[in-house]
């Protein structure tokens, strides 16, 4: 899900389906099974999202991180070979395949804020094809569909509004919804933060206002520090 656009309303293609969702949560894959903690000073990190480098800048300044490509055996692997002392990935991921107890650690959901979508599938299906779209839709997770059209709205906002890696989390419990959003300066030390609850047919509404909140807290002027990743 967190790799799906946010689709125009003019768009052929819509999220025809959301499954329930898993972990949210990113993990620490290393050599030996270290903690972020006891990592020695410089260790390389191989992450490839700016969200990610941004929380381990602010949790750990004295790490490197570096930028990682291929799947997640491939990045497991290339800790094993000693290209990178560590790599974060969703707990989601290794979960999915079955390889979670490469985990070294389980970082916690407040200071590594999971990106938008996190440990959530997408079926992506056209907007005509109606009778597709309705099986689909009757075999959903309702909870999971309102946590995702939230944080999809404040990806919306936000980068329509300014050019930041932005950290959301919506968690539906009953009839409520919990919504955080935050994003950070390049080095990590500057942290805007905004968070609402409410009933859930209220959490599109709700993230469009903490959306604007952290535009008017100073999102783009924090996009200042970004431009030069974004060049």
């Amino acid at each position: 899900m967190k790799d799906i656009p946010v689709f125009e309303e003019d768009s052929q293609l819509l999220i025809a389906m959301v499954p329930e969702r898993g972990s949210v949560a990113d993990v620490l894959v290393s050599r030996g099974d270290t903690l972020l903690k006891d990592l020695e000073k410089g260790s390389k990190i191989g992450t490839s999202s700016l969200l990610r480098v941004a929380q381990l800048r602010r949790a750990r300044p004295d790490l490197n991180p570096e930028p990682i490509r291929g799947n997640v055996e491939t990045r497991i692997q290339k800790v094993d070979n000693g290209e990178f002392d560590a790599v974060v990935l969703a707990e989601t991921g290794l979960a999915r395949l079955g390889i979670t107890e490469r985990i070294s650690e389980l970082l916690p959901v407040e200071d590594f804020m999971p990106a938008p979508g996190q440990g959530a599938l997408a079926v992506v299906a056209r907007r005509d094809n109606l009778k597709v779209v309705d099986i689909l839709r009757s075999i959903e997770h309702p909870p999971t569909r309102s946590e995702i059209e939230a944080e999809r709205e404040l990806v919306r906002i936000l980068e329509g509004g300014c050019k930041v890696p932005v950290g959301a989390l919506a968690r539906v419990r009953g009839e409520r919804i919990q919504i955080v959003a935050c994003i950070f300066s390049i080095g990590g030390r500057e942290k805007l933060l905004a968070e609402r609850s409410g009933l859930v047919p209220q959490a599109v509404a709700l993230a469009g206002e903490i959306g604007e909140e952290l535009l008017q807290k100073g999102a783009k002027k924090i996009e200042e520090t970004w431009r030069t990743v974004y060049v």
